[in-house]
């Protein structure tokens, strides 16, 4: 796909400093960028690679004025990184315009699905299933039973969304991922034998959800397990059943969530955290990475720690713990002294 520095700048609603006919089929970094490659210039840091780089297009921020002679034709804007975030999105979306319907695939005929329908080769999909407009659903991929899913969403190769799974428009769903497998349930016996409990809820995702790869998000016990809209999830995140997470929250990768425990919203956990089951944490709350969480948590929080405790608590005590050798070495001095 190429595109001119004219077409760019019409995108952006950016002005143009050099050939408008310019044309480029690759991104680069400015420090990289070759014959035919865009790029960008936001950090002044590497202001100085606009007068080496290559790229035959660079987008700029509408401050910038060259210091020395360039080749690269510039694309003026009010704020640089965020328009080639935007390009990147344009990109994206040119990109994954696939329409069409790949043989061989599964599609029964009691499955609707709405105009601009993508579905990529050696995919299944179940029964009485309700697909929205403009989704796409990559090869390999896995629809169970009386699945739904709103308009524009976008399901990459190989996931599983099991049977009753609600999906929202506007959702990412990236390969490797499973929605829907039965919650960690069983009861053992008085022998210690363990019989499993029946998972029969669902999954329910809302609007503008993205989903990392190898995520595992797990059907409710009874009711749904619900990822509430505008949640960002990072790869291999274990979500058990009956899990709520609130509006717009964000959680690294490797975070364990136990069943029943109800997570507000607009929270940011980090990686590696682990949150037991049945609790309540608030909106707001900060979680930082590898954090071990047995508590309820109220609103506004920041913690740290294994088990975790307030951050500005853990930053002091970590600094003391840094120096216990030396702390026990003169406690052993004063107890000399007083004896």
């Amino acid at each position: 796909m190429k595109f001119t520095a004219e077409q760019i700048a019409g995108i952006l609603e950016g002005e143009i400093v050099g050939n408008p006919a310019a044309e480029v089929s690759k991104l680069s970094k400015i420090e990289e960028g070759t014959e035919g490659s865009l790029t960008f210039l936001a950090n002044p840091k590497y202001a100085n690679f606009i007068y080496e780089t290559k790229a035959t297009i660079t987008i700029v921020n509408n401050t910038f004025v060259p210091e020395n002679p360039i080749t690269t034709t510039l694309i003026k804007v009010e704020d640089a990184y965020k328009s080639f975030a935007k390009l990147l999105e344009f990109y994206n979306q040119v990109k994954n315009n696939k329409v069409g319907i790949e043989i061989p695939c599964v599609l029964p005929e009691s499955t609707k699905h709405g105009i601009n329908f993508y579905l990529g080769s050696f995919s299944y999909i179940g029964e009485n299933v309700i697909i929205g407009e403009n989704v796409k659903i990559y090869p390999n991929s896995f629809i169970g039973d009386n699945v739904k899913i709103g308009d524009n969403t976008i399901i990459f190769a190989g996931a599983k969304i099991y049977s009753e799974t609600e999906i929202g428009s506007n959702c990412t769903i990236h390969s490797g991922t499973t929605i829907g497998a039965d919650g960690f349930g069983f009861v053992p016996n008085e022998e210690g034998v363990y019989s499993k409990v029946p998972q029969i809820g669902n999954v329910i995702i809302e609007d503008n959800v993205d989903i990392g790869a190898c995520t595992t998000i797990d059907r409710a016990t009874l009711g749904s397990t619900i990822i509430r809209k505008g949640v960002k999830l990072d790869n291999q995140i274990q979500i058990a059943h009956n899990v709520e997470i609130g509006e717009n929250t964000v959680i690294a990768a490797q975070t364990g969530i136990a069943g029943s425990t109800k997570i507000g919203k607009s929270c940011m956990i980090g990686g590696q955290v682990g949150i037991a089951g049945h609790l309540t944490i608030g909106n707001n709350v900060r979680i930082q990475a590898q954090s071990g969480v047995g508590k309820n948590i109220k609103d506004n929080e920041t913690l740290q720690g294994s088990p975790s405790f307030g951050y500005s608590e853990y930053s002091k005590s970590y600094v003391h713990f840094k120096n216990l050798p030396k702390i026990v070495g003169e406690l052993e001095e004063l107890k000399k002294i007083i004896k």
